[in-house]
């Protein structure tokens, strides 16, 4: 960050009160930097920093904040200060500061905005929690088929400051329908007399719906690859605009909530830092205590094959170079199928497939696995002076179990991503701790089975 060799000289001069000193460090800084330096202050000084910035700045600058910086602001502001920065954010910033913010303080807030800002608000804060609604903009340029470039140049010299974006001008009839989009390379490269009727492509247009799931935009952000997207009503009729910043937020959430999900912890609604110790307990103890009832099957698995491990107690050594393995190679499948499903690679309609590769890229793995294990085995004995006929049955034993164990954990790892996908569940449930415990009572059940198989005989 810009700001952080600067940060005690700042403070310096904050404590010194030279204030114009500090207006003259911060006129050439953007608002993205001047958010992350009055984050890293204290309390009270990020209020301090905060008014020496002019109207325009200080607005742009609070939309970059982190929410609890902007919850100490409005605090420490004036009603007056507060007022003016709602009512100059740009309404899909503020509607998602009003959504964290607890319900009593949110309607003393909207109490603030003027009467135009205030229907905003209400409106966007009565869509569904994760709905494109939510997310949107009203504010947008739309131009009539029938004007010619300089008309439309014209209007967005106009009004363009008030618009969301001006990579896209939408183009709607007399009752405000949508008929088509004008880009702008396409306007800039255009001739003046130009009608937008002759522009546009109207049959390609790609809209989003106010009650569409934020996890359907973002999908079609990345299938168009598009900047912005229009937003419209059941009868076709543009009500607001999502932009790609809006995007990179929800797919920053999304990637967020599939990892903690993969480590085997419920999601977190808020910054880690933020949540209280009891719910991070609660978040986490869900999954530790279902991982712990599966791990517990593994132990009656063993007790099982008791009289197994009295009899060859060398066999015990390497339950864990065992279960490790095939845990190993499921979390590794799982991590591909998850995040293959997650950008579009592949769908549940390629199961048999992914399974076909799968079985071929287990049994590979396991092979390569079994030969070192048979190699590891053989030449421990030997260094060890152990030597004999029974350690060579015991190599072939722990080389063929980890050849099924392997199989095994890849198809495991692979499949169940796609029947939770079935089901309509999150496949980054199946994590890797999950993964990893389904595999562990399999593995011990294929590894005493070779080893009965085997050793029957000698030293079983």
């Amino acid at each position: 960050m810009i700001g952080t060799p600067l940060l005690p000289e700042i403070r310096e001069l904050i404590e010194k009160r030279n204030f114009s000193a500090l207006q003259r460090i911060f006129q050439d800084w953007l608002p993205v930097d001047l958010a992350e330096l009055i984050s890293d202050l204290p309390e009270d000084e990020q209020a301090i920093l905060f008014r020496l910035q002019p109207k325009g700045l200080a607005t742009e600058t609070f939309e970059y904040l982190d929410f609890d910086s902007q919850q100490n602001l409005l605090k420490a502001l004036t009603k007056k200060h507060v007022s003016q920065i709602l009512n100059s954010m740009s309404a899909d910033d503020r509607t998602a500061l009003l959504e964290e913010l607890p319900g009593p303080v949110a309607q003393e807030l909207l109490k603030l905005l003027s009467f135009k800002e205030f229907k905003i608000a209400k409106t966007l804060l009565a869509y569904p929690e994760e709905s494109v609604g939510r997310l949107m903009s009203p504010d947008f340029l739309s131009v009539k088929k029938d004007w010619n470039i300089n008309q439309v140049l014209e209007h967005i010299r106009t009004y363009g400051h008030e618009s969301e974006t001006l990579n896209v001008i939408y183009v709607v009839d007399d009752a405000g329908k949508l008929n088509g989009e004008l880009f702008a390379r396409d306007l800039l490269l255009s001739a003046p007399d130009r009608k937008v009727d002759e522009i546009i492509e109207e049959e390609k247009i790609v809209t989003l719906t106010a009650s569409q799931d934020q996890k359907d935009a973002l999908d079609a952000f990345k299938r168009y690859d598009r900047v912005a997207l229009p937003v419209v009503d059941s009868n076709g009729y543009l009500i607001g605009v999502v932009t790609i910043d809006d995007m990179l937020d929800v797919a920053e959430e999304e990637e967020t909530e599939d990892i903690q999900k993969f480590g085997g912890i419920e999601a977190l609604e808020e910054p880690y830092m933020d949540l209280p110790i009891l719910q991070l307990v609660k978040k986490r103890a869900v999954w530790l205590v279902v991982l712990f009832l599966g791990e517990m099957l593994t132990a009656s698995v063993m007790a099982y094959y008791e009289g197994e491990l009295a009899k060859a107690i060398i066999l015990a050594t390497f339950i864990p170079l065992i279960i490790s393995s095939g845990g190993n190679s499921g979390s590794q499948a799982a991590s591909l199928i998850i995040r293959s499903l997650s950008i579009g690679e592949i769908s549940i309609r390629d199961w048999w497939a992914i399974m076909r590769r799968e079985i071929l890229s287990g049994l590979a793995l396991g092979c390569i696995l079994g030969v070192i294990g048979i190699v590891r085995v053989i030449g421990w004995a030997i260094a060890f002076g152990h030597f004999n006929t029974q350690w060579t049955y015991i190599a072939f034993t722990i080389g063929l179990s980890l050849v099924g164990i392997v199989l095994i954990g890849t198809l495991s790892g692979s499949m169940l991503p796609l029947l939770l996908k079935r089901l309509g569940l999150d496949p980054a449930v199946s994590s890797a701790p999950f993964v990893a415990t389904l595999v562990d009572v399999t593995g011990i059940v294929i590894y005493f089975s070779v080893a009965s198989l085997i050793l029957g005989g000698i030293l079983l």
